[in-house]
């Protein structure tokens, strides 16, 4: 784990973390919010991916992805980037059998006590960054004291700061409680993620092992065949094609056609297709291919020539 990420965990996963650095932190973001996005765009970009960002001409998959990290900036990604707003989207655009269900949603921490909560099986998370939430399988063996505090702290980040995606800047912080997904032996279910390009399905991947063992990631083309690209980590074992993979595509499809990139997640949970969220930036552009020709063919499929002339 690199010192940035150490540091990073130590101020938002500890009390003394958060206290100790905090004032050093909110000069870091005072200075962040000083600087131009493209600025903080490129560094960011040289530093994770190893190379200088072409926004003049961007070849690569992540380069155009941070290309319309700075350029492509509509009300409506704001809508969809929020957790809780993007239901009403769905709903509109598929319907609400998608839906998750939610049980709860405030925006005081103060309102994170059993009592307002289901007994058993349900996640908390906050709608307005691309963290992970607080799985909760039994409310009696969670420290509410504590986590109110973490959550506190987290309806006080703005996701938008520190990686230059715009449809996280005017999202109004809040907390939602939704049903945990889990499957027949009490697993969390995969997580199928699609890749539209211009409004055309590009390819699907799945991540495994998230939440034990080593994380390793599979990429599908339309047909559920493996293709020959790593992207951010390893290829793990091939799994057989959901037999949802049709009606996932279909959706996504709707969900897809008013975006020029957009990636559509869905979990897969006894035969009903549940909707995970929407992302316009996979890992904000900042993930590595192993085959770098990977990085070079997807970009060539993500047309933004249309888009070209905006300053």
């Amino acid at each position: 784990m690199s010192l940035r990420k150490t540091f990073s965990n130590f101020f938002r996963e500890t009390e003394l973390g958060y206290y100790f650095i905090k004032p050093f932190y909110l000069v870091y973001l005072m200075g962040l919010k000083l600087i131009p996005d493209k600025i903080i765009v490129r560094n960011t970009f040289k530093r994770h991916l190893g190379y200088a960002l072409n926004l003049d001409n961007p070849k690569t998959l992540n380069e155009k992805l941070n290309w319309l990290k700075l350029y492509n900036r509509k009300d409506l990604h704001t809508t969809i980037a929020d957790k809780y707003k993007v239901r009403a989207y769905v709903e509109k655009k598929i319907g609400n059998k998608y839906l998750v269900p939610l049980y709860y949603e405030t925006k005081n921490t103060n309102d994170l006590k059993p009592e307002n909560l289901p007994e058993a099986n349900f996640i908390i998370k906050t709608n307005h960054d691309s963290s992970g939430g607080l799985i909760v399988r039994d409310k009696s063996l969670i420290d509410w004291k504590k986590e109110r505090k973490r959550f506190k702290r987290k309806l006080n980040e703005n996701h938008y700061v520190s990686t230059g995606e715009w449809q996280y800047k005017y999202i109004k912080p809040r907390i939602i409680v939704e049903k945990l997904l889990i499957m027949e032996d009490g697993s969390i279910p995969n997580d199928y993620k699609f890749q539209f390009f211009n409004g055309k399905f590009a390819f699907a991947f799945v991540d495994l092992d998230r939440y034990s063992g080593e994380r390793t990631r599979n990429l599908y083309d339309s047909n559920w065949d493996l293709m020959s690209c790593e992207w951010g980590r390893p290829n793990g074992e091939k799994i057989p094609k959901p037999t949802n993979f049709d009606e996932m595509k279909k959706v996504a499809e709707k969900l897809a056609e008013d975006f020029v990139c957009i990636r559509v997640d869905f979990y897969l949970v006894k035969g009903q297709v549940y909707f995970g969220e929407l992302t316009l930036h996979h890992a904000s552009g900042l993930q590595k291919f192993f085959q770098k020709e990977c990085d070079y063919k997807f970009g060539e499929l993500l047309n933004i020539e249309n888009l070209k002339g905006i300053d």
